[in-house]
């Protein structure tokens, strides 16, 4: 019989409404690792500090003056400032699932499929710009997915192409669209010009149940499509190993299908999401469900759920803490 490898990741839950000692304290644990990730390719693949500012002035000015308060937080030095921008930083690839679902209860539902050495586990709500956010952290002040208290939800995936080009890493984009936009319209308007640095999939919901899908790639306008499902490849699979590896085009159809299904329900569709083939075991190649997301936008609120476990958050009634998931053949908390 074969040893199950287990693997842990503590998920934390961190309030802090400007930019602060909190914020600061978070930076100074996780740069040693970003630090090596972003000098993996020499100090010279990185662009340096002018074009970094430039890019963010041109493409996201909103966010300059948070910006500049996280980079005077972090040190005031050059290579942090030129890592926050997450301008043309170095390439990722992960494996994700998400779904639009605008029922009654409109809901954005995503499994976060990665390395769990890799992932920040950090649950975030900021009022940086005014407007409420909740969203799970990554690159320190990106996001992989959350919610404003304007009723807009975002998350991302993977898109399914190696290509590698001048732009942002998508978790500061998605930063930017819950920090300046209310409506599916504006976010996918916003999702469209923002140049990235890889493939991915956008997929956006909004209180009214509107809902869109932005499939961005490099060097390109990002394409609105009316979709409410999306997985690990675009209009059709270029890289056909990790597509295999991923089981992409399956997880796609299951979805599809359950969309097409006049009678899903809401609990239906998030217990899919917590089984195979959605759900991954594949922690071993660092390609296991981290965790999964549950946004309704009418109601302001984010469950975080793992098979036999769930973490309510909500504008309302947002609550400071922490939860050890255990990750095997099933996870667990401890």
């Amino acid at each position: 019989m074969a040893l199950i490898q287990t693997q842990s990741l503590l998920f934390r839950a961190i309030e802090e409404a400007r930019p602060g000692a909190i914020w600061q304290a978070l930076f100074a644990e996780f740069w040693p690792s970003y630090r090596r990730w972003y000098l993996q390719g020499g100090n010279a693949a990185r662009p340096y500090y002018l074009p970094c500012v430039r890019a963010l002035k041109k493409h996201m000015p909103e966010l300059l003056p948070t910006y500049e308060r996280l980079a005077e937080l972090a040190g005031g030095g050059d290579l942090e400032a030129r890592f926050l921008s997450l301008f043309c930083p170095p390439p990722y690839v992960t494996a994700c699932s998400q779904v639009a679902w605008p029922g009654a209860q409109p809901l954005l539902l995503r499994n976060y499929d990665y390395p769990a050495q890799l992932c920040e586990g950090v649950i975030l709500k900021t009022a940086w710009n005014g407007r409420q956010v909740i969203g799970v952290s990554d690159c320190v002040w990106g996001l992989l997915d959350g919610i404003n208290d304007d009723g807009l939800a975002v998350s991302l995936s993977f898109g399914g192409r190696l290509d590698v080009g001048e732009g942002f890493g998508v978790p500061l984009v998605l930063r930017y669209v819950l920090e300046t936009c209310s409506r599916t319209a504006a976010a996918t308007a916003a999702l469209a010009r923002v140049p990235v640095h890889m493939s991915y999939n956008v997929t956006v919901l909004d209180r009214h149940g509107d809902f869109a899908t932005v499939y961005m790639a490099p060097g390109k306008n990002g394409d609105i499509q009316r979709i409410a499902a999306a997985t690990n490849h675009q209009q059709k699979v270029e890289w056909q190993q990790h597509a295999r590896a991923t089981s992409t085009v399956e997880r796609l159809r299951l979805l599809r299908l359950m969309l097409d299904d006049s009678a899903i329900t809401s609990e239906a569709l998030i217990a899919a999401f917590l089984q195979a083939p959605i759900y991954s075991n594949a922690f071993a190649r660092g390609l296991g469900t981290l965790y999964s997301a549950a946004y309704w936008p009418g109601e302001g609120r984010a469950d975080f759920l793992w098979p036999g476990h769930s973490w309510s958050q909500s504008f309302a009634d947002f609550t400071v803490g922490a939860r050890l998931i255990e990750f095997g053949s099933s996870p667990t908390t401890a």
